[in-house]
């Protein structure tokens, strides 16, 4: 793909991201507005998690996702709780980094923003995952989700970066749908999610 045409599809793809996480929030507003009652009922304030992470070239912004754990001492495994659960179980408490979308950190497709303090530990060629927005969903989310081992996420998210392209986009996206309604890949066993990356 030549540089003018790569341009030409960021607009699109920056234009698809901004029409469909406007749509999607509206369509979702009054779900979003129940999940946020219920967080507020069951675990108290903040209903919200803010957590910093890296985005495009690393640069970091605040995530935003619903809350899904208590405070308090335990592993995420043990913070967990089962109203946290069932919002992972089908992704719900990932539905205000459409936020994040809409303020240009995020994209709907891209490598899942990690922590900060992974930064280091990447490889020169993991860290091109940052060359791009970081995204809600990504192929690694597609290809297991939680279940990937570390060094094969990676290399997805990788693979993601040089073989991107709108119709990538669009493929995973619908494969997202699948895996969001099949609960595939949810968490690791004996994790609220995954193992943490300690290479």
């Amino acid at each position: 793909m030549n540089s003018e045409a790569r341009t030409w599809q960021l607009r699109v793809k920056r234009c698809i991201d901004v029409g469909v996480a406007a749509g999607v929030t509206i369509v979702m507003a009054f779900p979003m507005v129940l999940v946020a009652f219920a967080i507020r009922l069951t675990m108290g304030s903040p209903v919200l998690f803010r957590q910093i992470r890296p985005g495009l070239d690393a640069q970091p912004f605040t995530l935003i996702k619903f809350r899904t754990m208590r405070d308090g001492p335990g592993d995420d495994a043990e913070r967990i709780t089962r109203l946290g659960r069932f919002l992972r179980s089908t992704s719900l408490d990932e539905l205000p980094e459409l936020w994040n979308v809409l303020r240009g950190e995020m994209s709907l497709v891209g490598p899942r923003p990690l922590l900060m303090e992974y930064l280091d530990k990447y490889t020169e060629r993991q860290a091109l995952r940052h060359s791009v927005r970081p995204g809600i969903t990504g192929l690694a989310q597609v290809r297991g989700r939680n279940l990937v081992d570390w060094e094969d996420r990676l290399e997805l998210d990788v693979q993601y970066v040089e073989q991107w392209s709108l119709w990538l986009d669009l493929k995973i996206l619908a494969r997202t749908l699948v895996t969001v309604v099949r609960r595939e890949g949810i968490s690791q066993e004996g994790h609220a999610t995954m193992s943490r990356f300690d290479q």
